[in-house]
């Protein structure tokens, strides 16, 4: 009988012997027979390879090594087995402490948001929802952007039948609440938004947006610069700067990008603010009298302002997050930390 077939034999009438042990002492007995001691079966086995071939004595090497290391692996299994079934019989010990199963905990974008909510809940602005699929009208021609413009290029996207799709701003919300009230008006409008971005470390297709609308007789840039250098203060500390540069958006004139100065390096340059010593946070302006027009208010009588900015943006910004995509991963070693 060659070797191969000893081993093959060997594995049989191990299992077949182990198999039928009902205690862990003969379980012991014929670990011991097969595995352990001068005359055990895989010892005796591996006695024979001197009587092989160069060439043999390497496969049957490996072939003995490779069923050694599967009794010694049946042997560890049963033994887990065994212990398993006597913790299971142990009564209940009320002694023992109980076990607390883990908190769950807001999303950091989530926390931002309410953060940022609060603050110009403080302000006086009031919070309105709007829905998430609108039409054309309030998303663009209502807020100055014609089928024809270029900046539509962007956002025209994610249609569901026209004319509807799927917004890519709050902005409509404020088309919405300015066609339902009259004047006076101030109000945030958080929530998600969508546009043809690709995913990459600062860009998402779906995140949050939060923005304000203040409406009424003599309303000035001078109090929207007041209230967004309020607003940056509350969130990233007092003392925070704010810079308006120009910029161009359809649905106000004139247009201002605004940065906050660098609340990591007290705006002295860093790699958070490349060098500049400020941090682009968010986008705003006065409402174009065009607007004002498209939901019947009279812009020979009446001013405003609107901001946004993107609720990921500013919780990157606070807690120092270098990639956007880390917010929709799921891992809990990341969201843990806030």
């Amino acid at each position: 009988m060659d070797l191969s077939t000893k081993i093959e034999e060997t594995r049989k009438r191990f299992a077949q012997e182990l198999s039928a042990a009902s205690t862990q002492e003969e379980r012991d007995r014929v670990k011991n027979r097969y595995l352990s001691g001068p005359k055990c079966v895989l010892r005796g086995l591996f006695g024979e390879l001197g009587r092989l071939s160069p060439a043999q004595k390497a496969d049957g090497g490996r072939a003995l090594n490779a069923l050694k290391g599967e009794l010694e692996e049946a042997c560890r299994a049963l033994a887990q087995q065994d212990r398993r079934e006597k913790e299971h019989k142990l009564p209940p010990d009320p002694s023992l402490p109980g076990r607390l199963p883990p908190l769950g905990r807001r999303h950091p974008v989530t926390q931002t948001m309410d953060d940022v909510i609060e603050v110009f809940a403080r302000l006086g602005f009031d919070v309105v929802h709007g829905p998430e699929i609108e039409n054309e009208r309030n998303n663009f021609q209502a807020l100055n952007i014609p089928l024809d413009h270029p900046s539509r290029d962007a956002f025209d996207t994610f249609y569901l039948e026209p004319p509807w799709l799927l917004r890519s701003h709050t902005s409509p919300v404020q088309v919405r609440t300015m066609l339902r009230r009259k004047p006076p008006i101030r109000v945030i409008a958080p929530g998600k938004v969508f546009r043809p971005d690709k995913a990459d470390a600062s860009h998402l297709p779906m995140f949050h947006q939060v923005e304000g609308l203040a409406v009424g007789e003599g309303v000035t840039f001078a109090q929207l610069k007041g209230v967004l250098l309020l607003f940056a203060e509350s969130m990233f500390g007092v003392g925070t700067q704010v810079r308006f540069r120009p910029s161009f958006f359809p649905f106000t004139e004139p247009s201002a990008e605004v940065d906050i100065s660098c609340f990591i390096c007290g705006a002295k340059g860093c790699s958070a603010c490349k060098g500049s010593g400020w941090m682009e946070i968010l986008g705003a302006g006065m409402v174009h009298p065009h607007v004002f027009e498209a939901v019947g208010l009279d812009p020979g009588r009446f001013t405003g302002f609107a901001f946004g900015m993107g609720i990921e943006r500013i919780c990157m910004l606070r807690h120092g997050v270098a990639d956007i995509r880390y917010f929709l991963e799921n891992h809990l070693r990341f969201l843990e930390q806030f």
